[in-house]
């Protein structure tokens, strides 16, 4: 299963040391998204990270910022919802019913479905599904290996993702919940060494 880190809305103190620790650790993509924030600080983040992570790394806003750093692809959402012209690289974007999986799921490389399960993140984000309207989904092929889960996903669910048919996991309340500055690196890299585990393991099951 591919793991994909979303960032905390607000800005952390040492997120770029985390960042690239995160990527350095072989994190396979990594989502950059700070609503509300200007051009300006998006792109100090970025300038922190090394270049030869860009790759791996989609923007959420200021799409300009992706062809000047050649960062690897955009994501569409409610605030975002179109391209730029000639846009080349990866496209992703959010979903939040299958109908709309059904709608912009063969435009995208892939896509998060959310609230999968209740947010960590979001109090009272409650899960939108259930495991047997998801199982149905992946029979008709409406649920692909292109699905990447999203909303309170944790290393424990990780098995029961992958039998549901989705092929990866989006990590956001789980991997920042107690991530305060550069003293909580170890316990981080920990958390996304027992994930990047369970996502291999259920792979070969």
């Amino acid at each position: 299963m591919k793991l994909v880190v979303i960032t905390a809305p607000d800005f952390l103190p040492d997120e770029a040391q985390a960042l690239t620790q995160l990527l350095d650790a072989g994190l396979d993509r990594l989502h950059l998204r700070k609503p509300g924030c200007t051009e300006e600080e998006l792109e100090t983040l970025i300038s922190l990270l090394p270049a030869e992570h860009y790759g791996r790394i989609s923007l959420h806003d200021h799409f300009a910022l992706q062809a000047r750093y050649r960062l690897g692809g955009i994501h569409l959402n409610g605030r975002n919802p179109h391209a730029p012209e000639g846009f080349k690289g990866l496209l992703s974007r959010s979903c939040h019913s299958l109908e709309e999986v059904a709608r912009f799921g063969p435009l995208t490389d892939y896509y998060f479905l959310s609230p999968i399960f209740d947010s960590i993140s979001k109090q009272g984000y409650r899960a939108g599904f259930d495991p047997e309207q998801l199982r149905q989904a992946a029979r008709e092929g409406i649920l692909t290996r292109r699905t990447i889960a999203l909303g309170g996903v944790t290393a424990d669910k990780l098995s029961l993702l992958h039998d549901l048919g989705f092929g990866g996991a989006a990590l956001l309340g789980d991997i920042w919940k107690d991530y305060r500055s550069a003293a909580d690196l170890p316990a981080l890299l920990a958390r996304f060494g027992e994930l990047a585990h369970i996502a291999r393991e259920v792979e070969k099951a």
